[in-house]
């Protein structure tokens, strides 16, 4: 079939098989995938309002057992540099982001082999009865280790911390979602594994996000393969509120010495594009400025994007590797209000805030 057949065949609605999808993202021109994904963004948000959040991403703790070739913040247990946060140290955390208008804490660490579950759940009720915050925490991989370390079933792990005060779960953690690459590039949870705590999560009625890290040296064949293991689990529990695909961000990471230059901004708005085409059935796709840049987020919102992320206001995960942008909250209302569409702070399970009307604020 012809490039120009499949995408009518999308802009019908249509669902395309997998080895067309694949045609499409290497055959394409980059003007097709933009007006195809954003026709497909019209059709899901034809309000043009595109979101944002407000929200701090707190590393309680950088020890962890896992081995990542692409992770520059990790300190294995007994390092001089490892450490945990006191309770006190993250509340303080909270009250700056909430003296800047935070809607929401994102909050992950390593993966810690000494802190018990009770840890984790006097934390997340302590913040919950103080600030009354939306509590977006624990990835995958830490959900995992959790039930390896007290040797407990994912649901059994899940609701004690969602009756802490848990109410969302970040993506981090998927990278690819295919274990050939999997197993060249980490030590934690595979792909099923992986999946198998965000469906449960789905079950227990806590939405979550989902995320691709492309550059690991994979195929395009491989980031497809991602993108349908996350079509498939939405298709069986419908749990996904967003997905957030970035670029590997290589500096101060063992993997940069193998592939020290970062993926194009072609090929990245290709593979948003891709992402919005293929993820239909998951509500919101995220650009993500803090590794391309502010520039590139706001190309994005024509590239299938109808959010723009957080202002970030504390990241030490990424920007170790070499993603040093920053944005303030008015940077990111400027540009989306520039490109033509209408701001709207978020919570992290993408509940709408409030909305700029003629400059002034307003209830969503």
């Amino acid at each position: 079939m012809s490039l120009n057949e499949l995408a009518q065949r999308i802009e019908q609605g249509e669902r395309l098989i997998f080895d067309q999808y694949l045609q499409l993202v290497r055959g394409a021109p980059l003007e097709t995938l933009q007006a195809l994904a954003d026709g497909v963004r019209r059709r899901l948000h034809p309000d043009n309002i595109v979101t944002y959040v407000v929200d701090r991403n707190i590393n309680y703790s950088n020890i962890c057992t896992a081995v990542c070739t692409f992770c520059a913040f990790y300190r294995k247990p007994g390092s001089p540099e490892g450490y945990v946060l006191s309770f006190d140290e993250i509340f303080r955390k909270v009250e700056e982001t909430l003296q800047l208008g935070g809607s929401g804490i994102l909050m992950q660490g390593g993966l810690h082999p000494d802190l018990p579950l009770e840890w984790y759940e006097e934390l997340l009720s302590e913040l919950k009865r103080r600030y009354g915050i939306h509590l977006h925490c624990f990835s995958p991989p830490e959900i995992y280790a959790f039930t390896q370390l007290f040797s407990m079933t994912t649901e059994q792990v899940l609701v004690r911390l969602k009756n802490a005060g848990l109410d969302s779960i970040p993506g981090g953690g998927g990278e690819i979602l295919v274990d050939e690459v999997r197993k060249k590039n980490t030590t934690k949870c595979n792909t099923d594994q992986w999946l198998e705590v965000m469906e449960t999560a789905h079950r227990l009625e806590l939405p979550t996000t989902a995320t691709m890290m492309f550059g690991l040296g994979e195929t395009e064949a491989h980031r497809l393969e991602h993108l349908d293991r996350l079509y498939q689990s939405q298709r069986k529990t419908g749990g996904f509120v967003s997905f957030i695909p970035w670029t590997l961000q290589p500096d101060n990471t063992k993997i940069g010495r193998k592939i020290p230059d970062r993926r194009s901004d072609e090929e990245y708005l290709r593979w948003l594009s891709m992402a919005r085409l293929y993820l239909d059935n998951i509500p919101n796709v995220q650009v993500s400025w803090l590794t391309q840049g502010i520039d590139v987020g706001r190309q994005g919102l024509h590239f299938g994007a109808n959010d723009l992320g957080s202002i970030m206001i504390e990241e030490n995960v990424i920007t170790p590797a070499g993603a040093h942008y920053r944005a303030t909250e008015e940077v990111l209302r400027n540009a989306i209000l520039v490109e033509g569409f209408t701001p709207c702070k978020r919570k992290a399970n993408y509940a709408r805030l409030e909305i700029a009307v003629e400059g002034a604020m307003s209830k969503a």
